[in-house]
């Protein structure tokens, strides 16, 4: 009886693999599309894992991955044990969760606005306006804001002919992570209401139309509707978002820091880089690379699993 089950078993997985082969047979040239894709991730993605390697050896450029001695866990010991980390730790999460808090919902706003727009000429000139700052490179736009509000710049211009005591921006503690949210609003909120619009798009205008024929004003109208039928847009972007908790990028953290706001402006991908890239100490610099990783991870899968809790789809 058992070896009945068992040939079974083996017959139907083999006619489970004819049928597959005989698929991809049949839409070969489909497949064929995919390679360069398989191509892309095998190359770019994949085979520069093998690196990570680095995390756990003394590297040296001139050992190389086959000669550069095993050091275990050594790097990351390293990491806990630095006095800088609570600092720089603090600095990351406190940036992070102002652009959460701050720069996330911009889009949203801004979203829920260009959908209330009725002329259709002003919505696409105002859409054309609010995406261009994301095609504008961080060093333009570090520029404009040292042009903006540098000791001698159109802003405290403005307040010395006012009569008002001028604002070191540029150097002051209190004003470094603040700009740093102000300039990722200007560039990418508009952006990223691509998304939030194109989830609006999917909403059922019947319901707006039922709305109105029971006297639902503009607001309540976003609120009961538009709100609801784009929570779960909302929720999948949150969880990726929470999963980049630890990274805040390197160039525009470079170019807007100083001597004067080093304390407040070191996040970690700053502090990586200078440990790791300035000092060529890299595997410090790929064993801090995992660990944040490993964090966003485990950001995510919590994330993940909390909002399929409360009833949402989730990523997967």
């Amino acid at each position: 009886m058992i070896a009945t089950r068992a040939d079974g078993r083996a017959i139907r997985r083999r006619e489970a693999g004819k049928k597959l082969l005989a698929r991809i047979w049949r839409f070969r040239f489909m497949y064929f599309l995919l390679l360069p894709g398989f191509a892309y991730f095998i190359v770019y993605k994949y085979l520069p894992m093998f690196g990570l390697v680095v995390a756990f050896q003394d590297y040296s450029a001139f050992r190389g991955f086959f000669r550069s001695e095993w050091v275990g866990f050594d790097n990351f010991k390293l990491i806990f044990e630095g006095s800088d980390l609570g600092r720089v730790l603090f600095n990351t999460l406190y940036l992070n969760f102002m652009q959460l808090g701050l720069a996330f919902p911009a889009g949203i706003v801004l979203a829920l606005l260009l959908n209330e727009v009725r002329h259709e000429f002003f919505k696409k000139t105002v859409q054309t306006v609010v995406y261009l700052p994301h095609f504008v490179s961080w060093i333009v736009v570090v520029g404009l804001v040292f042009t903006l509000l540098s000791s001698d710049g159109i802003v405290n211009s403005a307040l010395k002919l006012l009569g008002l005591p001028t604002i070191n921006f540029l150097t002051s503690d209190a004003w470094f992570m603040p700009l740093i949210v102000l300039e990722n609003i200007w560039k990418e909120s508009g952006w990223s209401s691509i998304l939030f619009l194109a989830a609006i798009a999917g909403i059922n205008p019947n319901l707006y139309e039922a709305a109105a024929m029971d006297g639902a004003k503009r607001w309540q109208k976003i609120w009961y509707i538009t709100l609801p039928g784009i929570r779960g847009t909302i929720v999948i972007l949150l969880i990726l978002q929470l999963g980049n908790i630890l990274n805040t990028g390197i160039e525009q953290i470079f170019l807007m820091v100083s001597s004067l706001t080093r304390d407040v402006g070191t996040t970690l991908d700053l502090y990586v880089f200078q440990k790791g890239i300035e000092k060529a100490d890299y595997s410090f610099a790929t064993a801090f690379g995992l660990f944040k990783s490993v964090v966003g991870l485990v950001l995510i899968l919590a994330a993940n699993r909390l909002a399929k809790r409360f009833g949402e789809d989730g990523v997967f």
